[in-house]
């Protein structure tokens, strides 16, 4: 059991670690649209599935509560939480639809819109960020594996360089913390 455990933390390392290396400026990147975006006035936006739908929770809760300073709201909506919505959504449209008809309600231009997939081929997030674009909003992807179809259509993506879906979903959360922290910092100096 100690030997999984060291090996399991030393897989989280070692994608750290590459992350460090190669999404530093894209991280950076992503902070500055959002922090451009909400500073503007627009909104985020962020969708995924399963894990990732609490990633994006997660990340609106940091963003409209507070990460680690006190501070005025700031707007983001999780498209994951309102069952009511979810539902009806999926079973008059399709699943693939959960979070596209969601874009097409409340996204406007110069939103930020962020899929969450592990894959990066999640069918209703690709279907919503093709909708965020038409709709002129920024569309970030956090990714895994090799970003799958969703890299393709995203303004940035940002993948994690695992194909272990655990590992990826540390990396998104340690970019989602990181981006809250700048966020926070770029906004209220």
């Amino acid at each position: 059991m100690i030997n999984e455990i060291k090996k399991q933390l030393q897989d989280n390392r070692a994608v750290i670690e590459v992350m460090e290396r190669s999404l530093t400026p894209v991280i950076a990147e992503m902070s500055s649209l959002i922090s451009t975006a909400l500073a503007a006035g627009n909104k985020l936006l962020v969708m995924g599935n399963g894990g990732s739908a609490a990633d994006s929770q997660h990340f609106a809760a940091e963003i409209v509560g507070r990460f680690k300073m006190e501070r005025r709201a700031l707007p983001a909506v999780a498209l994951t939480t309102d069952t009511s919505i979810l539902t009806a959504i999926g079973n008059d449209y399709g699943f693939e639809a959960i979070f596209s008809r969601q874009v097409e309600a409340l996204a406007a231009p110069g939103d930020i819109v962020v899929g969450i997939s592990t894959s990066g081929n999640s069918p209703n997030v690709l279907k919503a960020l093709n909708a965020a674009s038409e709709r002129g909003c920024r569309t970030i992807g956090l990714l895994g594996r090799d970003g799958g179809s969703i890299k393709e259509i995203c303004d940035l993506a940002l993948v994690i360089p695992s194909t272990d879906t655990p590992r990826i979903q540390e990396g998104h959360i340690t970019i989602i913390h990181i981006v809250c922290d700048l966020v926070e910092k770029a906004l209220f100096p």
